[in-house]
């Protein structure tokens, strides 16, 4: 999502552009995400929640949260500073700057949709976060409160379990409390990346699949990049950023928070995605299947799917959810977000004058991968930054 949108927005400017993907387009973590369009949700993923799973939640491998006991020490180091993140000063110090990029969010996909991007975004008509009790969504409207206080809106209507059913029928009579969040869309990934890519090649540009870029070159006047020479390149490379980045400065860690998903038969499709945040479990519409998704492991980008991680998320949905077929799965897959330490994204200049970088987003590059596009392709062209993209100094 991150580098077609960058690709369609310096379209806009008239700049022609060539995008290299190693598999093809929506082959990452942009496939079988949940395809949520929240920028009213789109917080720093280090929170001071985090500290609160402790050392023997994250271990195990049902832990929504895991991270694998590793000798591994860029993970480790990794580890630490995200660690060091999770507090409550560090949190509203990202949250500030996140707010002026999600205020642009959905107006950067009515963007996309105005200049010929075919794909629908689906207004949430009902967008439900679910609690077993009232203890359990304090937390959320907790949450809430911080994110209003840092000067986002995000509308919601607290519900009961009963009020929550009204709305939605696939809940299960275990749920006694839930929020009801307006403002918000979804995507079918896969759907909406195909046909943004569809839009850079109608107007033009070149969509080379199969390309394993190994480094960048700057020539001093140009970049050359798998045998051929540009005038400027992007790297939106998702969680194997550092590898190109690093030569050019870029020296914070982007690490793999791999997400699964699988899609499953429900016997009434929902109005809108479901949201279970203890279980950290979501759920979102596509066609007349549910896709549900889930945990964040920390490990390689590249490592085999593990079914024990989509076994967790059966059994965690199991009991919340009514009309759904969990053990007649579809579509099981897994994916690596791009998560920074400190919960910001990497967008903008490098020390290279012709070479810039987009990623970093952890779970929001899809709702914030459009607008990321439009601010990165105005620097590029103009070679002024946004104060909107001064916190993502990728060299900070």
């Amino acid at each position: 999502m991150v580098g077609l949108s960058t690709a369609w927005f310096l379209q806009e400017h008239g700049v022609g552009v060539t995008v290299l993907d190693r598999t093809g387009v929506a082959a990452g973590s942009s496939w079988g995400n949940a395809g949520w369009l929240t920028p009213g949700l789109a917080t720093p993923l280090p929170e001071p929640a985090v500290l609160r799973y402790g050392v023997r939640a994250v271990l195990s491998p049902s832990s929504p949260v895991y991270v694998p006991l590793t000798a591994d020490r860029r993970l480790l180091q990794f580890m630490v500073r995200f660690t060091r993140n999770s507090t409550m000063r560090r949190w509203r110090e990202a949250m500030a700057a996140l707010v002026p990029i999600n205020s642009i969010a959905l107006e950067a996909f009515d963007l996309l949709g105005a200049g010929g991007v075919e794909a629908p975004t689906h207004e949430a008509h009902s967008f439900i976060a679910a609690y077993r009790s009232e203890a359990d969504r304090a937390t959320l409207l907790e949450e809430i409160e911080h994110i209003r206080a840092s000067g986002q809106t995000l509308e919601h209507e607290v519900l009961t379990g009963d009020e929550a059913r009204a709305v939605e029928p696939a809940l299960s009579d275990e749920i006694t409390a839930a929020i009801r969040l307006y403002g918000q869309r979804f995507v079918t990934p896969s759907h909406y990346l195909r046909d943004l890519a569809a839009s850079v090649e109608r107007r033009g540009g070149r969509i080379v699949s199969g390309v394993e870029v190994g480094a960048l070159h700057d020539t001093g006047t140009a970049v050359r990049v798998a045998g051929e020479t540009y005038d400027a390149a992007v790297i939106a490379s998702g969680a194997w950023l550092n590898a190109l980045a690093r030569p050019f400065g870029v020296r914070v860690p982007v690490q793999a928070g791999r997400g699964y998903s699988f899609t499953v038969g429900v016997q009434r499709t929902p109005r809108g995605p479901i949201y279970f945040p203890t279980q950290r479990v979501a759920c979102t519409p596509v066609g007349d299947r549910l896709r549900v998704a889930g945990m964040m492991e920390f490990r390689p980008a590249d490592a085999a799917l593990d079914t024990r991680r989509i076994a967790a998320i059966v059994e965690a949905a199991r009991p919340l959810l009514r009309g759904a077929d969990l053990d007649t799965r579809r579509d099981e897959w897994v994916g690596a977000r791009p998560c920074t330490p400190d919960g910001l994204p990497l967008v903008g200049a490098t020390r290279s004058d012709r070479v810039f970088v987009a990623g970093g987003h952890g779970m929001w590059g899809i709702t914030l991968g459009p607008a990321t596009g439009r601010l990165l392709a105005d620097l590029v062209v103009t070679g002024r930054s946004s104060r909107t993209l001064r916190p993502f100094d990728p060299l900070r």
